[in-house]
C-alpha cells in the first residue's frame, strides 16, 4: 500500500509539504482501505498534465481515473450562458484532504456550472451502481453557505418537466443516487434513491429521500480561516439493500426524523392511502411485522383508538367492540419516518448509456435551475456497499481536523 500511495504523490503537483506533514497519505488511506471503494475525488489529485482536471482515487488496478470536466448545464440545455471553467470553482487551500473547491451564489441565471463525468466515461462501472441485490454510500465533507440542493451523485432530474421554460434539449429523468444539502428541511443531510430514474407517488418529483434530524453548521463562505476550519460537515447516504434501508448521515450519526401529522409530503400520504393519482407500482406500504409500541389515544365501551407506531410509520388505528373481540374499523397514517427511509427496491438501472445520467459534483441538472449549495466542498467519496456506523464515524474524523485549518 505504501508504494501504490507514494506512486500516486509523484502525480500531485503543487502539493505541498504541509499537506504530506499533516498526514494527507494517510487521510486518504483512510477512505481508500474501507472495503468496497469505489472513488475518492479530493481536488488535491489531478491530472499531471493537459487540462490537469481533478481526478480520482481508485482502487489498485483501475485505469479509469473519472476526470471531471467543467459545464454549464443551462448552456448545454437551455442554449443559453457562458461555457464554465476550471475557474468557475475557487480553491480554498484547506480541508479535510488539503483542498475545497466553492460553490458559490451566481447571480447569472444562465450560469450553474458544475463538475461533471459524461455519462460515457463511467457507464457499467464500479462507479454505475445500479440493479438487484447492489448497496451504496456516498460521502461529501462540505462547509454549508446556503442552499438546500444537490451535492454530488447521478441525479439528472430532467428537463421534461416543462416549467421554468421550456429546455432547448429535452430528457426524461435520469436518477439513481445523490446527496443533497437539505431539500425541505433546509441545513439537514440529504441522500435520494430512485428504483425508477423519474418521479414518485404521481408528482413530477422524486420522493425517497432520508433526511438527517440534525442540521449542518452554516457559515458565510468568506468567514476567517478559523471559523471556516471548525465548520466542516461530513454528510452521507447509504443505501442497504438487503434491508431496504437507505439513511442519511451527518458526522457520523443518523439523526431521527419523523414526518408527523399533519404530514407535509402529501404524496406520501396518498401512495400509502392508495390515492388514484399514485400508480399502483409506487404505493408505499412499510412493513407493520414488528411493533415497536401501542399507546391507546382514547378508549370508550364501544371504541378503541390505538396509536401503533412501527419501524417506518405510525398508524391511527380504530377499533370497534363486536362482543367480545375488538374489530379494526379504520386506520390513519399520522407519520412517516424520514430517517432512515424504507426503500424496497433495486437502484435504477438504465437500459444503454444514452438513457443514464451523469455523475455530477455542486449542481445536478433541473428544470428549476435554483442556484442550490453554496459554500466548499472538500472531497467526495463512492463505496459499492453500505458502510458501517463505524466506519461512517471514521470518514467524520477527517471533517474535525482539516489540513490548514
Amino acid at each position: 500500500m505504501r508504494s501504490s500511495t507514494g506512486a500516486m504523490l509523484l502525480t500531485l503537483s503543487g502539493l505541498c509539504s504541509a499537506v504530506l506533514a499533516d498526514g494527507y497519505a494517510d487521510r486518504v488511506a483512510t477512505v481508500t482501505r474501507i472495503p468496497g471503494f469505489v472513488a475518492l475525488w479530493d481536488f488535491v489529485q489531478r491530472e499531471p498534465d493537459g487540462s490537469r482536471r481533478f481526478v480520482a482515487h481508485r482502487p489498485p488496478g483501475e485505469t479509469n481515473s473519472f476526470a471531471l470536466d467543467a459545464a454549464n448545464y443551462v448552456r448545454e440545455f437551455w442554449n443559453a450562458g457562458r461555457e464554465a471553467t476550471y475557474d468557475d470553482f475557487p480553491l480554498l487551500g484547506r480541508g479535510p484532504f488539503g483542498q475545497a473547491i466553492r460553490l458559490r451564489a451566481e447571480t447569472d441565471r444562465d450560469f450553474r456550472p458544475m463538475l461533471v463525468l459524461p455519462r460515457a466515461r463511467f457507464h457499467d462501472s464500479d462507479l454505475d451502481i445500479k440493479g438487484p441485490g447492489r448497496s451504496v454510500t456516498l460521502v461529501a465533507w462540505v462547509i454549508r453557505e446556503s442552499g438546500n440542493h444537490a451535492v454530488a451523485g447521478i441525479w439528472h432530474e430532467g428537463t421534461d418537466l416543462r416549467h421554468e421554460g421550456a429546455a432547448a434539449k429535452v430528457q426524461r429523468g435520469m436518477r439513481q443516487y445523490a446527496l443533497f444539502a437539505g431539500l425541505e428541511y433546509p441545513g439537514a443531510a440529504c441522500g435520494h434513491v430512485s428504483e425508477n430514474g423519474a418521479a414518485s407517488f404521481g408528482d413530477i418529483y422524486a420522493h425517497h429521500k432520508p433526511t438527517t434530524g440534525a442540521l449542518m453548521a452554516t457559515v458565510p463562505g468568506d468567514s476567517p480561516p478559523e471559523v471556516l476550519g471548525r465548520s466542516w460537515s461530513t454528510i452521507g447516504l447509504t443505501f442497504d439493500n438487503e434491508r431496504d434501508e437507505a439513511a442519511a448521515w451527518l458526522n457520523g450519526v443518523v439523526s431521527p426524523r419523523w414526518d408527523e401529522a399533519p404530514i407535509r409530503d402529501r404524496f406520501v400520504t396518498g401512495a400509502w392511502s392508495g390515492a388514484p393519482a399514485c400508480p399502483p407500482d409506487q404505493r408505499y406500504r412499510p412493513p407493520e411485522t414488528k411493533t415497536v409500541s401501542v399507546n391507546v389515544v382514547s378508549e370508550t365501551d364501544a371504541e378503541r383508538v390505538e396509536l401503533r407506531e412501527y419501524p417506518y410509520s405510525k398508524i391511527k388505528v380504530t377499533l370497534r367492540r363486536a362482543g367480545d373481540a375488538w374489530t379494526e374499523a379504520g386506520r390513519e397514517l399520522v407519520a412517516v419516518r424520514k430517517n432512515p427511509w424504507w426503500f424496497p427496491y433495486d437502484i435504477h438501472t438504465p437500459s444503454s448509456p444514452e438513457l443514464g445520467g451523469p455523475f455530477t459534483i455542486g449542481r445536478v441538472v433541473h428544470m428549476g435551475r435554483s442556484v442550490g449549495f453554496t459554500g466548499y466542498i472538500g472531497g467526495v467519496a463512492v463505496f459499492g456497499r453500505a458502510l458501517t456506523a463505524a466506519e461512517m464515524a471514521a470518514l467524520a474524523d477527517l471533517g474535525r481536523t482539516p489540513i490548514g485549518g
